[in-house]
C-alpha cells in the first residue's frame, strides 16, 4: 500500500449509509476546510465539498449495506488535500481509467466524471481486511510561501462553462437595461 506524508491535518468520521449522513459529511467537510483557513467561498473548500458529496452520495447509492456505516477521512499534507471515503461493498470497484458516460437524459450517473474533472488525482482500492473498498480523490494546492509546480486554482472545465451558459439563459429580460424601457416584455 502506498505510503503518504503525515497530515498537517486530518480528519476522520464515520457517518450512517443514509442520504442524511452523506449530506452532514459533505457539511463537516466544509466547516473542517474552514477551520483549516479555507473560507467557505473559496475554490479549495467549494472544489472538495463537490468531491465529497459525490464519493459519500455513491457510498450511499452503491455502497449501502443495511447496518453498516461509511467513513470519510480528510487529510492535508504538503499542500494536498485527500478525501476517503469507504464503504462496505467491495464487488463494484469504479475504474479511475475512465468513468463511464451516461446516457444524456438520465439523471445521475455524472458523480465520477465530476470528481475526474475537479480532482487532480483519484481511485479506488479495495481493503484487505474486511469486504470494503476506499475511493479517494486528491487535490493540489498552493501552501503559502511555499509554490509548488502544481496547478494552483481550478482551471475552467466544461462543467464551469454549462453552469456559466445556464446561468445566462436563465436571465430575465427585465433586468437588462436595454429591455427597461418595455417593461421586461419585448415589443
Amino acid at each position: 500500500m502506498q505510503q503518504h506524508p503525515a497530515p498537517e491535518h486530518e480528519f476522520t468520521m464515520r457517518f450512517t449509509s443514509t442520504p442524511r449522513g452523506a449530506r452532514l459529511a459533505r457539511r463537516l467537510v466544509s466547516h473542517r476546510l474552514n477551520d483549516w483557513g479555507h473560507p467557505y467561498a473559496t475554490t479549495v473548500n467549494e472544489t472538495l465539498t463537490l468531491i465529497t458529496a459525490e464519493l459519500t452520495a455513491n457510498a450511499v447509492r452503491h455502497g449501502h449495506v443495511p447496518g453498516r456505516d461509511f467513513h470519510v477521512h480528510l487529510t492535508l499534507a504538503e499542500g494536498t488535500f485527500r478525501i476517503e471515503v469507504t464503504d462496505t461493498r467491495d464487488e463494484k470497484q469504479p475504474s479511475a481509467a475512465s468513468p463511464s458516460a451516461t446516457d444524456s437524459l438520465s439523471e445521475s450517473g455524472r458523480g465520477l466524471l465530476l470528481v475526474a474533472a475537479l480532482a487532480d488525482d483519484w481511485g479506488a482500492s479495495p481493503r484487505e481486511a474486511a469486504p470494503r473498498k476506499t475511493v479517494w480523490a486528491e487535490l493540489h494546492t498552493q501552501t503559502k510561501g511555499h509554490p509548488l509546480t502544481h496547478r494552483v486554482a481550478l482551471e475552467p472545465t466544461d462543467v464551469d462553462l454549462l453552469l456559466a451558459t445556464a446561468s445566462l439563459l436563465r436571465d430575465d429580460l427585465g433586468s437588462r437595461p436595454e429591455d427597461a424601457s418595455h417593461g421586461g416584455r419585448r415589443p
